[in-house]
C-alpha cells in the first residue's frame, strides 16, 4: 500500500519555490523594481500615429527612457488638440567628465537643458512598420513653447517633425496665385507656339546651322597654311629659347666662377693683393732712386757731363782730321806752324 503525500510538505515546497523566484527577480533587477522613476510630459501637435507605449526615448541617439503613457489633450486657449506623451527617464545615464553621474530625471537638470535648447521630436523608427520614437536633441534656434498649466508637471517643449514643417510651409504658400500664374504662363506658351514666326524658327535654325557649317569649312581651309607657318615659327622660337637658355646657363656659371675668384678668401685674390703690394714697394724704391736728391741721380748727371765733354772733344778731333789728315803724322803743332 503506497504512502500518501503530505499536503504540508507540498505547500512548503511551493512557497519556497515562489520565494526563491521573487528573490531572484529582485537581485537581477538590482532593486529597481520598486524604484520610482521620474517622468516628463511632452505635448505634440498633430497626429502621433505609430507611437506606442514602450517606444524608446533617445537622447543624442542613446536610449535614456521609454514612453509610458499616450493621451489626447485639449488646449483651452486655442481649442486645439494635442498628443500628451508621458516618458520615463532612466536615472544616472549621463556621466560628466569628472565621472559624476547626472540624473536627467531631476527637474533642475532638465530645466537647464531646456534653456540650452533641449526639445522633443517624433521621429520614424522603422519605415516598414511606421513606428515612431521620441527623440531628444538640442535645437536652440527653435523657441520653447510650453503647454502645461500645472506647475507640478515637468514639461519638455516639442518641435514639429520635418514632415510637419514641410506640410506647414506648403499650406502657407499662396497656391491660388501660383496656379493663376501657371495658367497665364501656359496660355502665353500656347500663343507663342501658335505664332507663325515661331513655327519658322526650326527652318531658320536649320539654315543658320548649314551656313555655320560652310563657314567653319572655309575657315579650316584658309587657316591651315597659317597654322603650319605658325607651327614653324613656334618651333624656331623654341630652338632660340633653348639656345638662349644654354647661354644664360653658361653666363651664370661664369658669373659664379668670377664670384669665387673675386672672393676675399680666394687664392687668386690673395696673389693679386700680394703682387700689388710688391709693385707698390717697387714703385716706391724706383721713386726713391730717381729723386732729385738721390746720389745716384747726381752721379748720373756728372757722368753725362763727362760724356758730353768727351763727345765734344771727339767731334773737334774728327773735324781736325778731316781738314788736316797729315796731322796724324806731323802732329797738330807742326801744322799750325806752317804759313
Amino acid at each position: 500500500m503506497s504512502r500518501r503525500a503530505s499536503p504540508t510538505l507540498i505547500g512548503a515546497f511551493v512557497f519556497g519555490a515562489v520565494t526563491l523566484a521573487v528573490v531572484t527577480v529582485l537581485l537581477v533587477a538590482g532593486g529597481q523594481v520598486f524604484q520610482e522613476r521620474p517622468r516628463h510630459v511632452i505635448y505634440f501637435e498633430g497626429a502621433a500615429q505609430g507611437l506606442q507605449i514602450g517606444a524608446p526615448v533617445l537622447f543624442l541617439g542613446v536610449k535614456v527612457g521609454t514612453v509610458k503613457q499616450i493621451q489626447l489633450g485639449l488646449d483651452e486657449r486655442n481649442g486645439r488638440f494635442t498628443v500628451v506623451v508621458t516618458i520615463e527617464v532612466e536615472p544616472n545615464v549621463v556621466r560628466s567628465r569628472a565621472g559624476e553621474e547626472i540624473d536627467l530625471g531631476k527637474r533642475v537638470t532638465l530645466k537647464g537643458l531646456v534653456e540650452r535648447g533641449l526639445r522633443g521630436q517624433l521621429r520614424i523608427q522603422s519605415l516598414l512598420t511606421g513606428q515612431l520614437y521620441v527623440d531628444l536633441d538640442f535645437h536652440p534656434e527653435k523657441p520653447a513653447v510650453f503647454v502645461a498649466t500645472d506647475p507640478d508637471v515637468s514639461e519638455i517643449p516639442s518641435i514639429p517633425t520635418p514632415v510637419q514643417e514641410l506640410t506647414a510651409r506648403l499650406e502657407s504658400l499662396p497656391w491660388d496665385k501660383f496656379f493663376s500664374a501657371a495658367e497665364a504662363t501656359s496660355d502665353f506658351i500656347d500663343n507663342l507656339l501658335a505664332d507663325p514666326a515661331t513655327r519658322e524658327i526650326p527652318r531658320r535654325l536649320e539654315a543658320a546651322l548649314a551656313h555655320l557649317d560652310l563657314l567653319v569649312t572655309r575657315l579650316d581651309a584658309e587657316t591651315q597654311p597659317t597654322m603650319a607657318a605658325l607651327r614653324g615659327d613656334l618651333a624656331e622660337l623654341q630652338q632660340t629659347l633653348m639656345v638662349a637658355q644654354a647661354a644664360f646657363n653658361r653666363l651664370g656659371a661664369a658669373a659664379d666662377s668670377v664670384k669665387v675668384l673675386a672672393s676675399p678668401d680666394a687664392p687668386v685674390f690673395a696673389s693679386l693683393t700680394r703682387a700689388a703690394e710688391e709693385l707698390k714697394s717697387a714703385a716706391l724704391a724706383v721713386g726713391a732712386v730717381a729723386g732729385e736728391d738721390s746720389p745716384q741721380v747726381a752721379h748720373l748727371n756728372a757722368a753725362l757731363q763727362e760724356l758730353t765733354k768727351a763727345a765734344r772733344s771727339l767731334r773737334v778731333l774728327a773735324e781736325t782730321l778731316e781738314q788736316q789728315p797729315q796731322s796724324l803724322l806731323r802732329g797738330k803743332k807742326a801744322m799750325e806752324e806752317r804759313p
